[in-house]
């Protein structure tokens, strides 16, 4: 029986086996980071790193690297446009949260609540801003035309969001637009510059697209999916953020389908009306757990991420494409 002080070692996940293969580069993507959030106003810096320095899984700029090494590319443009990713990523993370009302961000205060929405608001646009500096560092108007692409239809994915929020009518098509167009491109976009990077072509270039793409669906659904059963302490938000903010997402969508007018009603008073009370929540529960919301909207989770798996098989063989399509599977099944 082992000793107290011999604790079990924590069992590796896919993502931390990506980012063993890659740390020098990963260590070179930070401490550009730090660098490029500096600014000669104090609070720029100060909302910057708060939220930035909180770590948060850095998915989106690991796979920038990881499509870059994948294609033998050059590793330094791979760091500068991560970073890229990172900022256009943590501006949108800024404004959500003022939109949202947020409360909480990666397990602690969001940064509306401590230094109030017109200060996230327009460290967000820095951010971008800073983006935008960067792609235009790597001097590609390939790269600039993905990642300017990207952001523009992650404003139109949140707007789309805000337009249909608490419509209950709402076809699972819409659902899946939106969350293409606030997660997914940017997925698309930070695995899509790999290829370019390494002038692998342009068939490499709409394979890896077509991997990011499905990937950040499968990984938005699976997010969505953990609202209604997520550990808070894990997922560093509250369960029950997108109920209580009246987000019309994949439970819900399939509670929905097949309910009751009765039902219906409730639906329509939680989330149309935000007319919510103290016990509307475990309710909610019920009625996704009655209509099997978790479990459909995990296997919609697991048919975009079988499309992004197959992407994947056009791609250069080597370890790190087995670890890719490992982590596809990981996100699907996460529990933070």
């Amino acid at each position: 029986m082992p000793s107290p002080a011999q604790k079990p070692a924590l069992q590796q996940t896919p993502l931390d086996h990506i980012l063993a293969a890659l740390e020098s580069d990963m260590d070179a993507v930070n401490t550009l980071i730090l660098t490029r959030m500096e600014s000669p106003v104090p609070l720029i810096k100060q909302l910057a790193t708060y939220l930035i320095a909180a770590g948060g899984k850095r998915v989106r700029p690991l796979l920038t690297l990881a499509s870059t090494a994948l294609y033998s590319g050059d590793m330094k443009r791979a760091h500068l446009l991560a970073a890229c990713v990172e900022f256009i990523h943590t501006a949108t993370l800024l404004h959500d949260d003022v939109v949202d009302e947020s409360r909480e961000r990666r397990g602690k205060e969001s940064a509306n609540v401590v230094f109030g929405n017109q200060a996230s608001v327009l460290v967000g646009d820095f951010l971008f801003s800073r983006a935008f500096q960067l792609m235009t560092e790597d001097g590609s108007i390939e790269v600039l035309r993905i990642l300017s692409d990207a952001s523009a239809t992650i404003a139109e994915g949140e707007v789309l969001q805000l337009s249909v929020a608490g419509q209950i009518d709402m076809p699972m098509d819409t659902y899946i637009q939106v969350i293409t167009g606030k997660t997914a491109a940017l997925f698309a976009a930070a695995v899509e510059v790999g290829p370019v990077i390494a002038d692998a072509g342009s068939a490499q270039q709409q394979a890896m697209r077509d991997f990011g793409l499905n990937l950040g669906i499968a990984f938005q659904i699976a997010d969505d999916v953990l609202d209604y059963r997520g550990n808070q302490a894990k997922i560093g938000k509250t369960v029950g953020d997108d109920f209580r903010e009246g987000k019309l997402t994949a439970p819900v969508l399939y509670a929905l389908q097949n309910a009751s007018d009765e039902e219906r009603a409730f639906w329509a008073r939680v989330m149309t009306d935000k007319d919510q009370q103290a016990d509307d929540l475990k309710q909610a529960l019920a009625l996704i757990d009655k209509h099997d919301g978790i479990g459909k909207g995990l296997a919609l989770a697991a048919s975009y991420a079988q499309k992004a798996k197959y992407a994947l098989t056009t791609m250069p063989d080597s370890p790190l494409r087995a670890q890719l399509s490992d982590l596809v599977d990981y996100m699907v099944n996460r529990d933070f």
